[in-house]
């Protein structure tokens, strides 16, 4: 294509332009379209107008919303710069339009962020770009020399694929006396030329004429191609075929078959012999593909099959030609009928890869156009979407729907959809197509994770190993991804915050709570966590969930016995018995606690040694010593029991306590008694003073070493003050050396043992509650309830055994013995220490016990729970704390009472009750 061409072109194309300005300077809506003309042929990269600037958009809004043209072939493009359509691929008029008037290319621009699309309609010119072309270079005709003037010769005519003035215009003859040229028209506007002969044909002056046909359009500049005219001379044949129509037309439907007769022309010569046989035949058939003609008969048949989408009209020109060489034409036109035999075809445009779970109803998601190439109702068509799905379609233009969201969107419920898009054409029968798409529903964090249980509740046995697993909490997320990755931690707890590290901790990851340490049922029976489970999500949701913890109870406590217990002096106390007192008498009690719970907290009492066996019996629950008999003039006034306390743990622990019986009707009667008069020597007592003397050397050996050790290890130091402590005059040991015996899980009290002579051995309990300076050591063993030293006193004679502290110990007004012997303080006091707490604790639990088995007989007024009578008025109700919560009683409902009564059903001797100190102390 020239320049001039071009220019012009874009002259043509102003004016049509200026029509459009109003258009172009407002925004276009969606349902608006964008009008373009440009001429044929241009070079890639023309600009065709400035699409962005027509649409309303801005030069900065390019980059987000994506301009962009959607089409089947990609004639046009948008720059991402300036928003202007150029043209991206050549583009020829005849090809896509043939011989159409108007040729345009429409397509959708289709812009994101939001999604929209605009019509755009690009109008092609025609320019001169084809030269008219004969299908031959040259003619032939032979001429009767009879021919008369004015008769007319149909020639054959050029083709041009340009339209309008660019088309085939005009014929034009070579000069010549004998012939003239006339520019003929067919109905459907297309030329053809015919050849007029002027004057008589006279073969004997010249046979023949040779002419040049010149066939030329109007464009600029014009084009033109030529062909040759031969023309013969031939004898005289008056009389030309004639058909009988001049014009022949003929519908076909699209979907007839091959071999069908289409119609049969007729043609009739006046002439005789050869000169009136007629042959018929296509004047251009190399042109013709889908029909057959009998040359004979003027029968025309399809050839192949027909399809209305590719032509939809055909005009053929028949030649009829007689044996002289004389012809006639004719034109046929054969209309091509549409037949419903396209289906129809979606296609899908700006599919997304994702859809977000929180995509709004009503948001765009994806274009779709509908291809029928049927015309007529047979390429109308309607589309629905099949099944439940949340989404709709809605009619934008002709054939072009936008699929939209019509419900909401949950990942969790639904990952993806499978839509599909059914279109039915209106066509008789009609004909439908379906089209499916996956769409890929994007996750949003919008669930909160949620654990398996609504609490959780853990027994865990005390002593555990430090960092076990004592639980697992798990949380699930249905969401994907960080969104439903869940972390653990401990948000809150009835713990001390700064002691909750030091009990347990939980897995990030995995959810396992570990404890930290090992837990004392004694110390703690239960807390409570609040854990959170926490998704990875922005922002992220978390859910909590409580977790108990329930620390059991093991038999890792021996009993521990609080009466009978030694004197403020160290020395062992006793109780008299009426010498008158007669069987069942409640002589005293053996009060004991176990800090455990359960059955390893249910006590029995049972007796392992008695001077005089037979004359006592004990309570195998309460701990009452009664007697079983009255006493008889062979046995001893003085009395001693050893009765061990065992629990109902697996495996049971127990304690030993030694009570001290003296049968006197006076306390001045008692205290001669008991210091002057010898019990007969016991082998085993004997025996197991010397245990504990061989204990006691072995124990005195291993300090040494240990002092030993230490004193070397403190003399490779250069540091004298490691010296200190070993220094004459330094260090001084004041009263029996203990060493601590609290370990975790055990209660904290430790007794030594301290032996003194005064004519008989005895073993008093005494309770380590001092602390110890430095440089002193102390060593408290238990074994079977009594203690065996292992304490070094001090080689100095001038440093004696300091005495116990009395300040935990019971007041002679307080201090548990027979009914009526004391005359304590009416209004009571409360005991001062935790030991003393203990000691009440234990009888009030003698008494749950005594309740439990029907047996109590202990005597009290109202309030006093039975126990004033007994041990004193200071013992009241609101004085004593309730310890029946560490008790189990197998097989009892019983409760305490607080029903007044006489122990023994009658008053006991004046003086009984009293408790003395021994003025001696026994020897084994």
């Amino acid at each position: 294509m020239g320049s001039g061409a071009g220019d012009r072109g874009w002259a043509e194309r102003r004016p049509v332009l200026f029509l459009f300005l109003l258009s172009l300077f407002c925004p276009a809506a969606p349902s608006e379209q964008i009008r373009y003309r440009i001429p044929e042929e241009l070079p890639e990269g023309s600009v065709v107008g400035n699409l962005a600037k027509d649409l309303g958009l801005s030069v900065r809004e390019l980059p987000t919303r994506k301009l962009r043209i959607s089409s089947e072939k990609p004639y046009f493009s948008v720059s991402s710069e300036r928003g202007e359509l150029l043209v991206s691929s050549r583009v020829d008029r005849e090809r896509l339009c043939g011989k159409k008037p108007a040729c345009a290319l429409e397509f959708e621009a289709v812009a994101e962020n939001p999604l929209n699309f605009y019509h755009v309609n690009v109008e092609i010119e025609d320019i001169n770009d084809h030269t008219p072309k004969f299908m031959q270079n040259s003619f032939e005709l032979q001429i009767s020399e009879s021919t008369k003037p004015e008769a007319r010769f149909i020639l054959g005519s050029a083709h041009d694929a340009d339209i309008g003035t660019n088309s085939l215009q005009n014929y034009q003859l070579s000069p010549n006396d004998h012939f003239i040229l006339v520019n003929k028209e067919k109905l459907d506007g297309s030329k053809y030329p015919e050849l007029v002969l002027k004057m008589p044909l006279d073969r004997e002056e010249q046979k023949s004429y040779h002419l040049t046909l010149t066939a030329s359009d109007c464009g600029d500049p014009p084009l033109s191609s030529t062909a040759q005219i031969q023309i013969l001379v031939s004898d005289a044949n008056d009389n030309p075929p004639v058909f009988s129509q001049e014009l022949y037309r003929v519908s076909l439907l699209e979907n007839v078959s091959p071999g069908t007769t289409v119609l049969q022309v007729m043609a009739t010569d006046q002439d005789e012999g050869v000169n009136a046989e007629i042959t018929f035949s296509f004047t251009e058939s190399g042109q013709i593909t889908q029909f057959d003609l009998n040359s004979d008969t003027g029968e025309i048949t399809i050839r192949n099959t027909l399809d209305f989408e590719k032509i939809k009209e055909y005009s053929i020109v028949l030649e009829a030609r007689d044996g002289g060489g004389m012809i006639a034409q004719c034109t046929v036109e054969i209309e091509v009928l549409d037949v419903n035999d396209n289906v129809p075809e979606v296609i899908f445009q700006s599919l997304p890869g994702l859809i977000m779970e929180d995509t709004r109803i009503g948001t765009y998601i994806a274009l779709l156009k509908i291809r029928d190439e049927d015309s007529g109702h047979n390429g109308e068509v309607i589309c629905k979407l099949e099944g439940d799905v949340p989404f709709k379609l809605l009619t934008s233009s002709r054939n072009t729907y936008k699929l939209v969201t019509a419900g909401i969107l949950d990942r969790e419920q639904t990952p993806e959809y499978n839509v599909t898009v059914t279109a039915t054409d209106k066509g008789k029968p009609p004909l439908s197509s379906s089209s499916s798409i996956t769409l890929h529903i994007g996750d949003v964090n919008d669930n909160v994770p949620g654990f398996e249980e609504a609490s959780y509740v853990v027994h865990v046995a005390e002593n555990n190993p430090p960092g076990a697993s004592i639980a697992q909490v798990s949380a699930s997320d249905p969401d994907l991804g960080p969104n439903g990755r869940v972390s653990y931690s401990i948000v809150a707890s009835d713990l001390e915050p700064r002691a909750l590290s030091s009990y347990v901790s939980v897995s990030a990851q995995s959810g396992v709570v570990f404890a930290q340490r090992a837990f004392d049922h004694e110390q703690l029976r239960a807390f409570e966590l609040t854990l959170q489970a926490r998704d990875q999500g922005s922002p992220a949701l978390s859910a909590n969930v409580s977790l108990r913890v329930l620390v059991g109870d093991r038999n890792d406590n021996a009993p521990r016995v609080l009466y009978p217990a030694l004197g403020p002096d160290g020395s062992a106390l006793f109780d008299t018995v009426p010498r008158a007192a007669q069987p069942g008498y409640l002589v005293t009690k053996v009060v004991a606690v176990d800090a455990d719970s359960g059955h390893n907290a249910w006590l029995s009492y049972h007796v392992l040694q008695a001077s005089e066996p037979g004359l006592f019996s004990l309570g195998l629950r309460t701990g009452e010593v009664r007697t079983a008999r009255a006493l008889g003039e062979r046995d001893a006034a003085r009395q001693r029991l050893l009765v061990a306390v065992r629990d109902g743990g697996q495996p049971p622990l127990s304690a030993t306590a030694t009570l001290h019986l003296v049968f006197a009707d006076s306390l001045q009667e008692a205290l001669p008694d008991f210091s002057d008069r010898a019990e007969p020597s016991d082998p085993q007592a004997e025996l197991q003073f010397y245990l504990v003397v061989a204990l006691a050397l072995i124990s005195v050996l291993f300090l040494l070493a240990v002092i030993l050790a230490v004193a070397l290890r403190l003399r490779r130091s250069s540091s004298p003050a490691a010296w200190g402590c070993l220094q004459p005059g330094l260090c001084v040991k004041s009263g029996p050396v203990v060493l601590p015996s609290y370990n975790e899980g055990t209660l904290p009290y430790s007794y030594n043992l301290h032996v003194a002579h005064a004519g008989k051995t005895e073993f008093n309990f005494l309770k380590c509650n001092e602390q110890l300076s430095s440089g002193q050591d102390m060593l408290c063993a238990e074994s079977s309830g009594a203690l065996f030293p292992f304490c070094n006193s001090s080689e100095s004679t001038s440093h004696q055994q300091a005495p116990p502290n009395t300040d935990w110990r019971f007041s002679q007004a307080q201090r548990p013995g027979t009914s009526g012997s004391q005359n304590g303080d009416e209004t009571g006091t409360w005991p001062n220490n935790q030991f003393d707490t203990e000691m009440l604790q234990a009888m009030i639990l003698a008494s749950a016990s005594e309740a439990a088995d029907g047996s109590s007989t202990l005597g009290g007024g109202a309030g006093t729970m039975g126990l004033s009578a007994r041990y004193g008025p200071q013992f009241t109700l609101q004085h004593v704390p309730d310890y029946r919560q560490n008790v189990y009683i197998p097989g009892s409902n019983a409760t305490l009472t607080n029903a007044a009564g006489k122990r023994d059903g009658k008053a006991p001797a004046s003086g009984n009750g009293n408790k003395k100190k021994s003025g001696k102390k026994e020897k084994k």
